[in-house]
């Protein structure tokens, strides 16, 4: 029954140490049981969902979710940039947002309403049209609105954390809520979001500006990274976090990883990028135990080196 797509009806009980299809829940959209997951997630590896839940619309995530009653754990995937999914799968349900989720609505304010699913080039784009500037360095996210709402994605001096106003969020019991900006506690890289909440919306605000000069910051931002990063490899995008300048003497961690010889060093098809040392990138068929065993390997080898203790970036979700 790998990777067939269901449409379950409700017929039972939905707590318990099993769940089968007959215990799942109606939906309208699509619920495939041992769903690959490889084939989603950028550095193409890992195993499968038990449960992938592509729900048509908000109503129908919200109904599913308060029928399962908690049973099982629920995990949001949006372009899986950012994201190693262990080689023994990912336990529970892997909720993935699809075009219903994935609307730019332009409202006035220079505010922007915008569907969880939709990607950062999107929303950048859609903002430069509407001559709403603040918002340019999106176009530096490699990931979706849910996702970089809930990790306060940042990039070239800028974080969600400065244009959020509200978010629109599923919990795991099905109720939808509406979360400030104040109540998701933002740090670097981290929010306050509860495990198995899925953002579906987020109301976002810029300042008025120049459709030509945002633009302009855009197309730099793009030669940017396609300049300094491995962008056309099997990537998860920025590895670690980079750690407090003063603990660190003011260098950044690809500066940390470099400094400790880690340029180049592989394990398997695991590499660290010689282009761009923050980056791990998959050369080939390497698992994703190479590639999580080739980043402890270099905070390893950087704490040793200079008393720094990297911190993981990339999410590591499933079983090892």
């Amino acid at each position: 029954m790998g990777g067939r797509t269901c449409r379950c009806d409700r017929t039972g009980a939905r707590r318990g140490p099993f769940v089968t299809i007959a215990n799942f829940p109606q939906v309208r959209g699509k619920l495939t049981r041992h769903a690959p997951l490889a084939k989603l997630v950028w550095f193409k590896s890992g195993g499968e969902a038990d449960w992938l839940l592509e729900p048509a619309d908000i109503d129908d995530l919200r109904e599913f979710l308060k029928a399962m009653d908690g049973a099982l754990p629920v995990m949001p995937l949006g372009l899986g940039s950012n994201l190693i999914v262990r080689d023994g799968g990912v336990p529970g349900v892997v909720v993935r947002l699809g075009k219903a989720f994935s609307s730019v609505e332009v409202l006035e304010g220079n505010r922007m309403r915008c569907g969880g699913g939709a990607s950062g080039i999107l929303v950048s784009s859609t903002a430069r049209d509407a001559g709403i500037a603040g918002l340019e360095f999106l176009r530096g996210i490699p990931g979706t609105v849910g996702g970089f709402v809930k990790m306060n994605g940042g990039a070239y001096g800028r974080e969600v954390s400065s244009i959020l106003i509200e978010c629109d969020v599923v919990m795991q019991d099905g109720e939808l809520v509406t979360l400030k900006a104040a109540d998701l506690h933002y740090t670097y890289r981290h929010s306050d979001l509860p495990e198995g909440a899925v953002v579906v919306s987020a109301l976002f605000e810029g300042e008025t500006g120049n459709p030509a000069a945002i633009g302009a910051e855009m197309d730099r931002i793009a030669a940017a990274r396609e300049q300094s990063q491995p962008l056309r490899t099997k990537t998860g995008g920025s590895t670690f976090k980079n750690p407090d300048l003063h603990e660190a003497g003011g260098r950044k961690a690809w500066e940390l990883v470099d400094a400790a010889g880690c340029r180049g060093l592989t394990i398997g098809d695991a590499q660290v990028s010689e282009k761009h040392t923050n980056f791990l990138i998959n050369k080939g068929e390497a698992s994703s135990r190479d590639i999580e065993a080739l980043g402890e390997e270099v905070r390893r080898r950087v704490l040793e080196d200079c008393g720094v203790e990297l911190q993981w970036e990339i999410q590591r979700v499933g079983r090892k």
